[in-house]
């Protein structure tokens, strides 16, 4: 397909200015004076030159972070060198195919992100028999595609014969894995009947066609262009030769018929010779078991367990190469982590845990995923937080707001198959709908004054998961689609009602925001746009728009491939199919309903995660404040994963290591609601947490409670003198004029008191009954029995708790959450208790010392795990300040206590501090777990076990 001048133009550019890259980054100065030089070359391309420039320097002011891996090398033998590499041509040339629209720091993070995997995978030609499994862990729309493509080039040119990807459940993600693997890998387009005149050349097979190095192919990009028996019979292909790539839907019938087309090539053999690889896209999804295997007394597994059907047959396939590697992906690892490292049968062999290595892909940083759309709240890694973008809008009109059951209105959370849409009686969309259909059009209009014409636009609409009711939706949004079309074709603009519309919600949202994000992200260089400029596009863009149904019944498909030149501008209305994996390209606006409280299943579905270049601030996502309230919890929920990541890989930790690691870390309890009667154990361990309460009741009897019980607490261990002060390295003491501190507390006093405090039941991860549980449980091996308790003071009115006068401090509600909301739920939710400082008040200054020194190592070792920070830390971090306290104080913890002064929080009556804790436990190896019971709904909700 012939390139567009724009597109001509930058693939030019950059190759020019890759050419010129040293080690310092390019100017704007240098990047214009290229673009000049290449306009000169063709006077007649009429392309936009300063955004041009503009594209160019985001590209070239990129860079990458490291990739990490986490590996046990038994029985690996390292093979990947220079001098394996000569004579490759697949990678080369995917290199050289990328290198035309990505900057080259991701496409060198590429190159050694695939290396580090490859490497870790078996020499293809070393004799039989060997087994790897792996698991590469992503963000969500981050380019696993490009990377796992990146990774089956480089193994076909090591040797690797049979490559199987295993691309989602669904057809339409299949096909498009196939297109982008047609592209990237076998350099021509697959068809059910090759061409007469051929195989026709694209992607990197227009860099190098030599057809002495064309991989073979078994499936093509056909909608129903599976494997199939009868095909790969009459095509005569078979291992050994050239590289067989197989692009398969996770589904029993066609894993099955590949498994009995191996087994015939067999021949009464055990195994095939030639060296297989499986790359499992969305490796968290059907793949894993989730059926429990039993053990017997001695804890040995039942060798004659059956597993689910997708698990069994991947791992039946494995069994029949003497010689086989399996790497799953995924940007959502929770349920992989949770396979037993020890799980195999007789009939399917070994459990797909990743034993062999685990490898954290880094993003760019022109990649805005979840940190950056939802923020971070404060923690003791990030004391500041990363504030959200400010794309977010609330949807608050799907449901009637008097059905305390959720099961009226236009689309509540609660509805069947055969639901009617209706918005207050009307066949028609809600006003927030219908708001969003709005931004999509003026998002679509900016992006073409900015000089993106023949760009890629898409809007998502994902209510619900029944297709009869996405159907109805399609006809609401269409009509609606329609009237604007109308409007705006027979209407001047002046006094219009429609432009009105359109025109303020240009100035009072759209320009707000790209200074917003403008000023949060300098180096986007987002230009400002007049609405002048916005409305010349508005007619056009409204003519452009198409409403497709993206589902299994709808005939329609997201034909991005063949649009190229012109641009696809469409709604696409759909729900499980939308939900993971296929890509929306230029996705702008997202309307976003669906309610699941699966980690993974949730943050699967945020298709709007990814990269937008020159056209972030035009973005919006519409969703529900609950939703948006869970996307922030899973989103600081994932960081943790990886920040235990990172801290396994620091002390030499294997992949066994991390799922032990991790299975019994309190990151888990995302939510506290569940009712403590038996069912599924989990086995917590919080050595090295911190554990703070950012989620209050607002009646005043638990409040009340809380204070009672704390000045009880304190008054059992006796009058100190008010005011702390610690030696600090430089001869800087810390001072805290209002604090008052208790040493050498008994780990049973620690237990009672949190047992007795009480938690919010929304509390995210804190809840005090299983501290206490847990602080017990340690006491028989000599840890936690003694501890520090600390009354801090803050600046605001004094406050009583008991005889003690202290001036409360001041925590102000969290605006993730809208307050009244809060009110309504009867909580208060604030951002963060402890100030960053407060959890190194029993340190000593040779402590203090070791702590900071490790943080700021840590930061020199790969500032890129830092983006805010622009130089080194000069305080510790919460991790290593509790890596310190145990090792050298493993018997003692730290409890915090934070009067606090209710006025912000206006709870009924009240003008008494409500206490805060915080509970900073030592790190420590081998603590003992604490058992906490959940119920089985809650294992499959919070932990992510779904078929």
């Amino acid at each position: 397909m012939a390139k567009t001048d724009e597109q001509a133009v930058l693939e030019m550019a950059q190759a020019l200015l890759q050419n010129q890259m040293g080690d310092e980054p390019l100017t704007l100065d240098v990047i214009a004076t290229v673009v000049g030089q290449v306009l000169a070359i063709n006077p007649r391309w009429a392309v936009d030159r300063d955004a041009i420039i503009t594209e160019l320097e985001g590209r070239f002011s990129v860079w990458m972070g490291k990739t990490r891996v986490l590996e046990d090398n038994d029985d690996h033998v390292a093979w990947l060198t220079e001098e394996r590499r000569k004579g490759w041509r697949l990678w080369p040339r995917y290199r050289q195919y990328l290198e035309q629209t990505l900057p080259s720091p991701s496409v060198d993070g590429l190159d050694d992100a695939t290396d580090q995997i490859l490497s870790r995978l078996e020499d293809p030609t070393r004799d039989a028999p060997w087994d790897r499994r792996g698991l590469v862990v992503g963000h969500v729309q981050s380019g696993k595609t490009s990377n796992y493509t990146g990774l089956i080039c480089k193994a076909a040119d090591a040797g690797y014969k049979v490559i199987i990807v295993l691309a989602g459940v669904h057809k339409n993600l299949r096909s498009q894995t196939q297109m982008r693997l047609d592209e990237g890998f076998l350099g021509y387009e697959t068809a059910p009947v090759p061409d007469a005149k051929g195989l026709r050349s694209i992607g990197v097979g227009l860099i190098d066609s030599d057809h002495g190095i064309r991989p073979d192919y078994v499936t093509n990009r056909a909608d129903d262009g599976d494997f199939k028996l009868a095909a790969i019979k009459n095509l005569g292909i078979s291992p050994g030769g050239r590289p067989l790539l197989f692009v398969v839907k996770k589904n029993g019938p066609v894993l099955r018929n590949i498994i009995k087309w191996v087994t015939d090539l067999l021949n009464g053999r055990e195994a095939l010779s030639d060296a297989l690889l499986i790359v499992d896209d969305e490796a968290d999804h059907a793949s894993v078991d989730t059926k429990e295997q039993s053990k017997d007394e001695n804890g040995n597994f039942d060798p004659d367990h059956n597993p689910g059907v997708i698990n069994g047959l991947i791992r039946t396939l494995l069994k029949l190469f003497d010689r086989s590697a399996y790497v799953g992906y995924t940007a959502t690892p929770f349920a992989n982590i949770f396979i037993h490292d020890q799980g195999t049968t007789t009939a399917h062999g070994p459990d797909l845990f990743p034993r062999s290595f685990i490898v954290n892909l880094p993003t760019p940083s022109n990649y805005d995923g979840p940190v950056r759309i939802f923020g971070l709240e404060p923690s003791d890694e990030d004391p500041e937080g990363q504030p959200e973008l400010g794309l977010t809008r609330p949807i608050k009109d799907h449901a009637a707001s008097d059905d305390l059951k959720e099961k009226v209105g236009w689309m509540p959370p609660v509805h069947k198959i055969g639901h009617l849409p209706v918005y207050e009686g009307a066949d028609e969309v809600p006003p927030s709908l219908r708001e969003a259909i709005l931004a999509f059009l003026l998002a679509c209009a900016a992006r073409r004054a900015r000089g993106q014409t023949a760009a890629h636009n898409s809007m998502l609409v994902h209510v619900t998961r029944f297709t009869p009711v996405q159907a109805k939706v399609k006809a609401q949004v269409e009509t609606a689609l329609s009237d604007m079309a109308h409007a705006l074709r027979l209407t001047s603009g002046a006094g219009d009602p429609l432009w009105g519309e359109l025109r303020s919600l240009w100035e009072t949202d759209f320009e707000p925001t790209t200074e917003r994000v403008s000023a949060m992200l300098p180096e986007r260089n987002l230009a400002p746009v007049s609405w002048d400029a916005v409305s010349a596009h508005l007619r056009a863009v409204v003519s452009d728009i198409e409403v497709r149904e993206i589902n299994g019944s709808a005939g329609d498909v997201l034909d991005y491939e063949t649009r190229k030149a012109t641009g696809l501008n469409v709604i696409a209305i759909g729900g499980d199919k939308l939900a993971r994996g296929l890509t929306l390209e230029g996705l702008t606006v997202s309307y976003f309903l669906r309610a699941s409280r699966m980690y993974d299943t949730l943050m699967q579905m945020g298709r709007w995660f990814g990269y937008r270049p020159g056209y972030l601030d035009l973005c919006r996502l519409y969703t529900t404040p609950d939703l948006k309230e869970w996307f922030g919890h899973i989103t600081e929920a994932s960081e943790e994963l990886r920040r235990e990541f990172d801290h396994m890989l620091s002390v030499g930790g294997t992949p066994s290591d991390y799922g032990l690691k991790v299975k019994a870390h309190p990151v888990l309890m995302v939510t506290s609601r569940v009712k403590m009667r038996s069912a599924t154990p989990l086995d917590l361990v919080f050595s090295g947490a911190l554990q703070e309460t950012v989620a209050f009741h607002r009646s005043s009897p638990r409040l009340q409670r809380n204070l009672d019980l704390t000045a009880a607490l304190l008054e059992r261990l006796g009058p100190v003198t008010k005011g702390v002060t610690r030696d600090r390295p430089g001869g800087r003491p810390h001072s805290w004029a209002d604090a008052r501190a208790w040493s050498g507390v008994p780990g049973e006093q620690i237990g009672d008191y949190l047992e007795q405090y009480a938690t919010h039941p929304s509390a995210v991860k804190m809840n005090s009954v299983v501290l206490a549980d847990y602080v017990r449980r340690q006491l028989p091996d000599g840890r936690l029995t003694h501890w520090d308790v600390v009354l801090l003071g803050g600046d605001q009115a004094d406050g009583n708790v008991g005889q003690l006068k202290t001036p409360m401090l001041l925590r102000r509600p969290s605006d993730r959450i809208d307050l009244a909301q809060q009110i309504r739920e009867d909580r208060v939710v604030i951002r963060r208790l402890l100030a960053p400082r407060d959890e190194a008040i029993d340190l000593t200054s040779e402590e203090y010392a070791q702590a900071l020194q490790s943080t700021i190592d840590e930061y020199l070792a790969d500032p890129s795990k830092f983006p805010r920070r622009k130089s080194a830390p000069e305080t510790p971090s919460g991790p290593w300040i509790r890596r310190v306290r145990g090792r050298h104080h493993p018997e003692r913890g730290l409890l915090l206590i934070y009067p606090l002064d209710p006025g912000p929080w206006d709870p009924p009556g009240r003008t008494d501090p409500v206490i805060g804790i915080g509970v900073s436990f030592p790190e420590v190896s081998n603590s003992r777990p604490v058992r906490y019971m959940v119920t089985n709904l809650y294992y499959a909700q919070e932990i992510g076990d779904e078929a």
